[in-house]
């Protein structure tokens, strides 16, 4: 009896420890050994496969600028004592061992993306220590694989304008907690950001403007550019889609080629295309061709949402009610759908699949080549009307997924759903939380979860930063950590011990276990609000000290320091838009209300 005591007490005195390894999202087993690697210069990273140099190096490159230490690469595995490995084992991809020994470490895989994961929970590791000459990592085997396989993050790029080192820098974060699907929102009402060749006015008259300056400069991507984020994602084991919105949010769009607009009703001027004429369904059958020649992912996102608040245009135009005379339409709905299977068929053609907002349910799509993505959480039944069709779904209800909501109770700028904001704890808690009750959860046709990040309200880098840091971590557990082995405060103790690696980057986030540490982050709204903090607040509860206090003021920062040179296309001249939109009270707003 005295035996079992002892041995469960080791068992649980190796679980505590295990807990205690700072890596975000929670590995699914981690167990304790004995003893320590020492990293060092001395240390070489080895494969015994040429394709996983390009991980190796960029292990190397990370190391480098953590914590200092140049370590060797070996590519044929010969005398190195860090182990990158591709071996048979668990097939999922993403899937990865990890062993720490006294003199030596072993990341193992059947897939190259989980050698990659591998690499990046030892990188956590590394970076969870003090810099020195040496670094020292106990001994442990974590065995790990993703709950989803879409692990995916949306960025409104058409609302406001960040550009090539922004997203760049967005990826890198994506690639730290093991995200793997960019989902990139290039057009919207309010600008067209991606170069088509075909149809250059798209970016020289549609990329001009954003929701807080309506006459900014044209702010796009060259393809040369967005080839070069692609191979940028790619190396992080990324999957970059575009979304290219109809038959709604087309104005920018309408605004460069009018012929082929569906007409204005008042607040949405030329907000959706015309689904009446064969020439609307060549122009976007050419853009959809030259974006999925373009996009190596085989996926194109087409939007398909909030066409009502446009669509009584289509019953005012006499050719579009004759065009739904001569073809049996019964409304407004069913040219819509018509609409939508139509350019779907396109873009499967092309041989992509084809991604859409919920509202896209209705339509008879082939259920192998769609993926549903449900947003309206107060719409259940679209996402049980998905699952009944057999489209694959990504859950991203606004609730909690929406990362333009805000965060705190005291936040004033941002959205709520009927007084409901997103914290970082209701994003690490979804599904489950959320969706205790949803059978539909359970279906093997959900194949992950996304977060979305709509940036009417968001102009700037700084608050760019704010919304998604923290939230990105716990969007990392939501996609990787399986409900069972969910510990909300041992996530709070692993997230406390990750912000310093914030303060290292510079980023500007809300701080959940003080929230007076930054001050709210504020673009378009009131300038200036100093939080004082209560004089009773007791903020070093649980072991936790903040280490520093960045800029007191929440002034908006000017965009032209930040978006100057990657976040526009050649052009020398300052964007507009930094002018401009850094003076809420002098920009003129668009018409157009938010996005979902």
């Amino acid at each position: 009896m005295k035996f079992k005591i002892v041995l469960v007490f080791i068992l649980f005195s190796g679980y505590v420890r295990a807990q205690n390894v700072n890596i975000i999202p929670q590995p699914k087993s981690v167990v304790n050994g004995t003893g320590q690697f020492t990293f060092s210069n001395h240390s070489t990273v080895g494969v015994n496969d040429a394709s996983l140099l390009p991980i190796a190096r960029y292990f190397q490159k990370q190391v480098s600028q953590s914590a200092g230490f140049t370590l060797a690469v070996d590519n044929k595995d010969a005398g190195s004592v860090i182990h990158l490995l591709l071996t048979n084992g668990d097939p999922a991809a993403g899937a990865y061992s990890l062993k720490i020994v006294a003199n030596e470490i072993t990341i193992s895989s059947s897939n190259r993306d989980g050698v990659f994961y591998g690499m990046i929970s030892l990188l956590q590791m590394i970076k969870d220590q003090p810099r020195g000459e040496t670094i020292s990592l106990a001994s442990l085997t974590i065995t790990d694989t993703p709950r989803y396989q879409w692990r995916g993050l949306m960025l409104d790029e058409s609302r406001h304008f960040f550009g090539m080192e922004k997203v760049k820098q967005i990826l890198d974060w994506m690639a730290y907690y093991k995200l793997n699907k960019f989902h990139w929102h290039l057009t919207d009402a309010q600008g067209w950001r991606l170069e088509i060749k075909k149809y250059p006015k798209l970016t020289l008259i549609g990329g001009i403007g954003n929701y807080s300056d309506s006459i900014a400069d044209p702010q796009y991507y060259t393809q040369t550019q967005i080839k070069e984020i692609i191979a940028y994602a790619a190396e992080r084991f990324i999957t970059v889609i575009p979304e290219i919105d109809m038959p709604g949010h087309a104005t920018a769009a309408n605004k460069a080629y009018p012929q082929f607009s569906g007409g204005s009703v008042e607040g949405y001027p030329n907000f959706t295309f015309n689904p009446a004429i064969d020439s609307t369904y060549q122009f976007l059958g050419n853009i959809i061709k030259e974006t999925s020649t373009l996009f190596p992912s085989k996926m194109i996102h087409l939007g398909g949402d909030e066409v009502a608040l446009g669509v009584k245009a289509w019953s005012l135009n006499p050719s579009i009610a004759g065009f739904m005379q001569k073809n049996n339409f019964a409304d407004v709905g069913e040219l819509e759908r018509y609409f939508f299977k139509r350019v779907a068929d396109t873009a499967i053609n092309a041989g992509n699949k084809v991604l859409a907002w919920d509202e896209a349910t209705g339509t008879n799509l082939p259920a192998d080549k769609t993926i549903i993505f449900w947003w309206r959480q107060n719409l259940p039944g679209q996402l049980h009307l998905a699952v009944q069709k057999g489209y694959q779904v990504v859950l991203c209800p606004r609730l909690p997924m929406y990362f333009d909501f805000v965060q705190d109770a005291d936040h004033i700028s941002g959205r709520r759903w009927k007084g409901v904001y997103n914290t970082v704890g209701s994003v690490y808690g979804f599904p489950e939380r959320q969706m205790q009750n949803n059978e539909d959860l359970q279906s093997k046709q959900i194949i992950g979860v996304q977060a979305n990040i709509w940036t009417e309200m968001i102009g700037s880098e700084k608050r760019l930063d704010f919304m998604l840091f923290p939230r990105i971590a716990g969007l990392a557990e939501a996609g990787w950590t399986a409900p069972e082995l969910k510990d909300e405060e041992a996530f709070n103790n692993r997230l406390k011990a990750s912000i310093k690696i914030y303060d290292a980057a510079n980023i500007y986030y809300f701080n959940p276990f003080d929230k007076f540490f930054h001050d709210e982050a504020i673009d378009f709204g009131p300038k200036i609000r100093k939080m004082e903090r209560p004089a009773d607040q007791n903020i070093e509860d649980e072991g936790y000290r903040p280490r520093r206090r960045h800029g007191k003021s929440s002034k908006r920062t000017s965009h032209s320091s930040k978006h100057s040179s990657s976040s526009k296309h050649s052009s020398s001249k300052k964007s507009s838009s930094s002018k401009k939109s850094s003076s809420s009270g002098k920009s003129k707003k668009s018409s157009h209300k938010k996005r979902k």
